[in-house]
């Protein structure tokens, strides 16, 4: 079969997939974008689990490179379900025609780059052989299901799902015994949603977390075109704050007497939105005694609603600080504990020991029986998308390899040497941990579209990170990252839910609006750190 000759391969059809091929696209590439899925979405076409919705505002998780674009879909809530995210993807890429270019029900196999061309071979799960110039991964920060963790689980007898691969179309829970693995922002959502439905429910609780309370008001007309008429004020505040977020930390802790700290916690608290984690004091992700006090905080909110010792010291975390794990949302969680047909079962001291055909065996012996196997077990994040590809860059080199190793890269955008492979939320870069999706997303695309056009408009073929350029960038990352609370606590945040694979913080933590100019200064000096030639 003769290979089909591309200027780039996009891989991926979510937030990033769609905006990097309409903007190579406009600018003449030939480029095609490939997905394993049937659909447009992403995340989104994946993560279709009972109670899956936003946690970022509806109205910031959008482009913002187009007012049409933007003022001709309206949300119906401020924190949407997924069905209608669902139908916002479909909107963005019929508004903008992406789909005749997009090739679904195809996953990339394998990418391979030839150093006397230098051109990447692209695989393809159908048989194809693509030959391209550059390779553009939209693969998503949490894309990379951790979903095969225990012994035994091909001979349960009833039926087990990850959140991450629901199957589409309605299931049926009622009258069934549930059991849930994970309580992590996900299986949050999902408790919260089936406790009312299912027979019986399980929740197996290996680490608690801090939770705050979700507001989320249906939007009628009047304030649909509230957020509207702010699209301008949008778009130039959101790529500059700290999170991508609308609200940015404005006040630090020592200028404050407790009684105005107290009243900005209230206030922000009572927002019912990420705003008390993302915009309330940046000292809790460095301050120690601020992390404790701001902590102490959302404790004592948990403790009001929970009010039984038990499940205070089953669900309310105490071995690490608010806001260095990730901070769900939700609506009646801790209420539904309360529930006579939901038990939390304690895994943190006495593990998960095996699947077995009645159910989920724990080491000291306990059988809980089961009808349904809900795994909340969250994702191989940041890497688990890219070193599930065979990528191999100079010198048949492999990614999986090298990051098995250390994970690095140069500004989360490219990795020394893999030439011409640019990445999009990959480590080391503003992602899922720290940053409204979109708005990273966005940013990081026109990057990488902006450095394109320019080794086209310089006659040049291919860049490449230099070795210095990346050492400079993992030190600076590892700077900010050590000060950082978040490097102290076991979570994804730092790839400690994954055996083996090497610790750092995936994120970037010195801020959305730092990083875009760290990365807009290189560009501006002619890529900075990149070898072009």
């Amino acid at each position: 079969m003769t290979a089909q000759s591309l200027d780039a391969v996009i891989i991926g059809a979510g937030v990033a997939g769609l905006y990097q091929l309409h903007q190579l696209r406009e600018q003449g590439f030939t480029v095609r974008a490939y997905d394993a899925a049937t659909d447009v979405g992403g995340t989104w076409y994946w993560n279709r689990y009972p109670g899956a919705k936003f946690d970022s505002e509806a109205y910031i998780y959008q482009y913002l490179f187009s007012e049409d674009l933007y003022k001709n879909w309206s949300w119906s809530h401020r924190f949407p379900e997924q069905p209608e995210i669902e139908q916002w993807f479909h909107y963005v890429a019929d508004a903008l025609d992406l789909r005749k270019d997009i090739q679904f029900e195809t996953t990339i196999t394998a990418a391979v780059f030839n150093d006397d061309t230098g051109r990447w071979t692209v695989s393809t799960s159908t048989g194809e052989t693509i030959d391209a110039q550059y390779v553009v991964a939209c693969t998503g920060m949490l894309s990379a299901p951790m979903s095969n963790l225990f012994a035994g689980q091909d001979d349960f007898r009833g039926d087990i799902f990850h959140t991450a691969r629901w199957p589409r179309g309605e299931l049926d829970l009622s009258g069934k015994r549930v059991g849930v693995i994970g309580n992590g922002a996900t299986g949050i959502q999902v408790i919260q949603t089936i406790a009312d439905t299912v027979d019986h429910l399980k929740v197996f609780i290996r680490t608690p977390q801090y939770v705050l309370p979700m507001k989320n008001p249906s939007y009628g007309p009047d304030e649909v075109d509230g957020y509207k008429e702010r699209f301008e004020e949008l778009r130039q505040t959101l790529p500059h704050t700290f999170t991508g977020f609308e609200y940015d930390f404005t006040s630090a802790w020592g200028d404050l007497t407790p009684a105005e700290r107290r009243a900005r916690l209230e206030a922000d608290y009572d927002n019912g939105s990420l705003k008390l984690w993302l915009a309330s004091f940046a000292e809790i992700f460095s301050d120690e005694q601020v992390s404790e006090e701001v902590s102490e905080f959302v404790r004592d909110k948990m403790r009001a609603r929970l009010n039984d010792p038990e499940l205070e010291d089953l669900l309310i975390p105490s071995a690490y600080g608010f806001g260095t794990h990730r901070v769900p949302l939700e609506t009646d969680y801790l209420e539904v504990y309360h529930r006579p047909n939901v038990e939390a079962v304690r895994v943190s001291d006495n593990p998960i020991g095996r699947i077995v055909p009645e159910g989920i065996l724990l080491e000291d012996g306990t059988v809980h029986e089961l009808d349904v196997i809900i795994m909340a077990t969250g994702f191989d994040a940041g890497t688990g998308a890219l070193t599930r590809i065979d990528i191999r860059g100079r010198d048949n080199r492999s990614l999986k390899d090298d990051w098995s190793r250390d994970i690095r890269t140069t500004m989360g955008l490219m990795v020394h040497g893999y030439p011409n492979l640019f990445t999009t939320g990959a480590p080391l870069a503003p992602s899922a941990a720290l940053c409204n999706m979109t708005t990273c997303l966005q940013q990081q695309t026109e990057w990488i579209t902006g450095a394109i056009l320019h080794l086209r408009e310089n006659g040049k073929a291919v860049m490449e990170p230099t070795q210095q350029g990346q050492d400079d960038w993992v030190d600076h990352h590892d700077d900010l990252a050590d000060a950082n609370l978040i490097s102290k606590t076991n979570s994804w945040y730092t790839g400690s839910n994954v055996p083996g694979k090497p610790r750092r913080v995936l994120s970037y933590v010195g801020g959305v609006g730092a990083y875009r100019e760290r990365t807009q200064e290189a560009a501006a000096a002619g890529y900075k750190g990149f070898d072009l030639r």
